[in-house]
């Protein structure tokens, strides 16, 4: 019986989570995945810290004759960060809709309510020092292969360079 087995490839848990969660998310609040994952890219770095899309409401069509109407996106906002908010809304609302590429969001709804801790960003690497760098380039000059040695060169800087 294990000699009849077959094994796929690996999939990123990412990936398999996306899958699982988009259906449900779509069902339940309106919104898709990929949505909440490239909120950061879509807001900005100024309010991606302190909003997070909660749920798309679309309007009820009566039959498929109904013209489209645009859904309202509902975002959470901590504090008085909801001002902020509220008057970059429009530059939102545009963003969002060149995201998804139809202007499937008209009007944006702000719910006051904390939104989370802020994921602390990592620092960027430090520039690695001449000595470094020539300690790098003395321990790789045995390496034949020059995409092994220009990758194991790279992996050394940022491991350096990392340890702020």
């Amino acid at each position: 019986m294990a000699a009849n087995r077959k094994f796929s490839n690996p999939v990123q848990v990412s990936e398999a989570a996306g899958k699982i969660l988009d259906p449900v998310l779509r069902k339940r609040a309106g919104i898709s995945v990929g949505l909440v994952q490239s909120w950061d890219e879509i807001v900005g770095p100024s309010l991606c810290d302190v909003t997070r899309p909660e749920r798309v409401i679309w309007p009820r069509r009566d039959g498929d004759e109904d013209d489209f109407k645009p859904a309202t996106l509902v975002v959470c906002c901590s504090g008085a960060n909801a001002l902020h908010l509220q008057h970059q809304s429009g530059e939102v609302i545009g963003r969002v809709n060149a995201y998804l590429g139809f202007p499937a969001i008209g009007r944006l709804r702000i719910v006051q309510k904390p939104v989370g801790e802020a994921v602390p960003r990592p620092l960027p690497p430090r520039q690695v020092t001449a000595a470094e760098a020539g300690r790098i380039d003395g321990l790789m000059a045995k390496i034949e292969d020059e995409e092994l040695r220009a990758s194991l060169a790279r992996l050394g800087r940022s491991v350096i360079g990392s340890g702020n």
